[in-house]
């Protein structure tokens, strides 16, 4: 029996390798038609991009880590500005000050509301533009105006101080109940009589993020602004509100979903996105 040379042996070995591992994939990224996709293609069009919107699962440690990769791959090649739906607009100063090292995560903790998750899914980032003295912008509404409009409805923020205006959209501001994202929302509002309390309290949130975002985006720029999937799911949301201030902004959107295999995506799941970061729904949460 002839013996295998070392080269090939070496090959064979890593090709056996390769199999097993790709066996179960953590993950797989598909693109705008559905078809496997690689990170480089999505390297390549958030390049082309002036604002990129991350729709992420929140618990899920597979798209916080990508966030990071991708802010990391584009940060040598971009000028980027990141912004996060987990922070809320009122707690930009103490944001600042922790960017600029004048006070500690500890202080951070104590001066603005961080979600639960903060430390494990989002430190990162925020950590790692501090590092690179890249600008974060809280985008979200403050909760408190959010659930004002949930429970008493929009036009109860008509009556809020100026001081406090300053941390939403101005208003007026467009909403379509048409749209099917907040259609649906009407609908599962306690079989509709909510009225459209539930699905403004999402649109308000939505129009914050999105005047924040073009507030401090300047020409030239990558925005990667990291979301929740709804908020920016089959282009609406978040997107929809861009495009009514400013139509020729290149946005490229990713969706995160879960399936309990993610071989080929789900037709629920297909056009949601540019591209779509399947997760298997047994990947471990980080909460």
């Amino acid at each position: 029996m002839k013996f295998l040379s070392p080269l090939f042996s070496i090959l064979f070995i890593l090709f056996t390798m390769s199999s097993f591992a790709q066996d179960k994939p953590a993950y797989l990224l598909y693109n705008k038609k559905a078809k496997k996709t690689k990170f480089k293609k999505v390297i390549k069009a958030c390049m082309k991009a002036d604002i990129v919107l991350f729709g992420e699962l929140h618990n899920n440690p597979i798209g916080h880590w990508l966030q990071l990769e991708l802010a990391k791959d584009l940060y040598a090649k971009r000028d980027l500005v990141i912004g996060l739906e987990m922070l809320e607009t009122d707690n930009q100063k103490a944001l600042d000050q922790y960017l600029a090292g004048t006070i500690d995560a500890v202080g951070l903790d104590s001066m603005a509301r961080l979600w639960g998750n903060y430390k494990t899914d989002y430190a990162p980032v925020v950590d790692f533009a501090k590092e690179k003295k890249i600008q974060v912008i809280a985008t979200n509404i403050p909760r408190r105006y959010a659930s004002i409009v949930f429970k008493k409805g929009i036009e109860q923020l008509d009556t809020l101080p100026a001081a406090e205006k300053k941390w939403i959209v101005p208003l007026p501001m467009p909403f379509d109940i048409n749209l099917p994202g907040y259609k649906a929302m009407l609908d599962m509002g306690m079989g509709g009589h909510m009225g459209e309390n539930f699905p403004k309290a999402q649109a308000i949130k939505d129009a914050t993020m999105a005047h924040f975002i073009l507030k401090n985006y300047q020409s030239g720029q990558l925005f990667i602004h990291l979301n929740g999937s709804y908020h920016s799911d089959n282009y609406e949301g978040i997107l929809w509100y861009l495009q009514q201030q400013q139509p020729n902004l290149k946005v490229v959107t990713l969706s995160s979903v879960y399936q309990s295999t993610i071989r080929e995506l789900l037709p629920d799941n297909k056009g949601k996105a540019d591209f779509t970061l399947a997760v298997p729904e047994s990947m471990t949460k980080t909460y």
